[in-house]
């Protein structure tokens, strides 16, 4: 028999991992509801009718080849104009490179920049795919604490602690998926000028910026002129497009970058390009209408206050208050389990409401939690809690 390598038998996405058990019970009828996935598509909002109008114009007019494997140049100068709009940044069309969303940007990145024995400082918890794909090119992802009683700002001086001489950059995920957290601008500098102090590079994934509830989203990039920053974004979340798959990686203007750009840009090279005509409707969304976001932030406003009302309701379950994007990330106070993918696969079973173990997300600062998305109505998330809180009066009854 063909083994698989492994460095595959290795590779675990605990977002998706939960679903299979989920498929189990729908084949026997099973009703569950889905509280897991960042898809807003998947719940009740929609791609913005021009957006759409644009992806169809797009394929009439003849885009359906490969795209430059940077990106075609009308859709960089648009990300660049933004940038110029939002956060007051200067970037160059080269200092662009559009990708197939932003999961493929970090691939390319860490792909571009470890070697084996390699560090990267990622927040605890995390997005999995920065864990699983810097284990995959040989290096070592190490979390660093972010303070649950702050609201899960990352902590400075364990980031300090950290660092040694094996670190090559540090990832900021701002506003962070699994736990909503929006970093404060202070603790986002003094992350920046730790950097600088070592010399390492600042990864800072904004896919969720325009998704704030309150206060504001600052560009990682705006508050340093010489320490380097690669900023990644997309259209997925805040355009509602998740399945297009178009995202983009920034190259602060910096010397110190060119090198790690120019294999940043062969690798992107090798893999051809990403999808030609979601690129001409990201166009489109730029610079049309934005009124949508507004709309989606002020429902997911809603949908965040009752959620955090209504998990900290429930006996053995708290939850901190999530400030951006879709994701809440509660705490189990009073335990039974013998961990929490045991705890989520129990409610499932159990409840049939399907959430995602918080140790998937980082297994040291994320353990004892699980992820909810605050993206169903409220009256769905209301049938999920209630069945939630039953659940939980049972199990601790027991």
């Amino acid at each position: 028999m063909i083994t698989p390598s492994k460095k595959a038998q290795g590779i675990s996405y605990a977002i998706r991992e939960v679903v299979v058990y989920a498929r189990k019970l729908e084949k026997k009828g099973i009703k569950v509801l889905k509280m897991n996935i960042g898809d807003p598509i998947a719940y009740d909002f929609d791609t913005p009718q021009h957006m759409k109008d644009a992806l169809y114009k797009a394929s009439l007019d003849g885009y359906n080849g490969y795209a430059p494997s940077e990106g075609y140049e009308i859709l960089r100068k648009e990300i660049a104009n933004r940038e110029k709009r939002r956060n007051g940044l200067d970037y160059d069309v080269d200092d662009i490179c559009i990708t197939t969303g932003v999961t493929e940007a970090l691939q390319i990145f860490l792909s571009a920049c470890l070697d084996n024995g390699d560090e990267l400082l990622v927040p605890g918890p995390t997005y999995p795919p920065y864990n699983l794909i810097t284990a995959f090119n040989g290096a070592k992802p190490v979390p660093y604490a972010t303070l649950e009683e702050e609201n899960w700002q990352p902590d400075v001086d364990d980031i300090r602690k950290k660092i040694n001489e094996k670190t090559k950059g540090i990832v900021i995920i701002n506003p962070n998926n699994p736990t909503g957290a929006l970093y404060s601008e202070k603790v986002v500098k003094e992350i920046v000028d730790v950097a600088g102090e070592h010399g390492i590079v600042v990864v800072s994934d904004e896919i969720y910026d325009d998704i704030v509830f309150e206060g504001r989203h600052c560009a990682t990039a705006c508050l340093t002129d010489d320490v380097p920053v690669i900023t990644f974004n997309g259209f997925s979340k805040v355009y509602l497009v998740p399945g297009w798959r178009v995202g983009y990686a920034l190259f602060s203007a910096n010397n110190e970058l060119k090198e790690l750009k120019e294999a940043y840009l062969r690798i992107a090279r090798a893999r051809l390009c990403a999808n030609s005509v979601c690129q001409l409707a990201m166009v489109s969304a730029l610079r049309g209408s934005q009124h949508h976001i507004k709309e989606m932030v002020d429902t997911l406003r809603k949908r965040r206050d009752f959620a955090y009302k209504r998990i900290n309701e429930i006996e053995g379950l708290s939850t901190a208050k999530p400030q951006g994007a879709f994701y809440i990330f509660p705490k189990i106070e009073k335990s039974v389990w013998k961990d929490d993918k045991e705890f989520v696969i129990d409610v499932l079973n159990n409840a049939n409401v399907l959430f995602v173990h918080g140790s998937g997300f980082c297994p040291v600062y994320g353990k004892n939690h699980f992820r909810a998305v605050i993206l169903p109505p409220i009256e769905t998330m209301e049938e999920a809690f209630n069945k939630l809180e039953a659940f939980m009066k049972r199990r601790l009854a027991e």
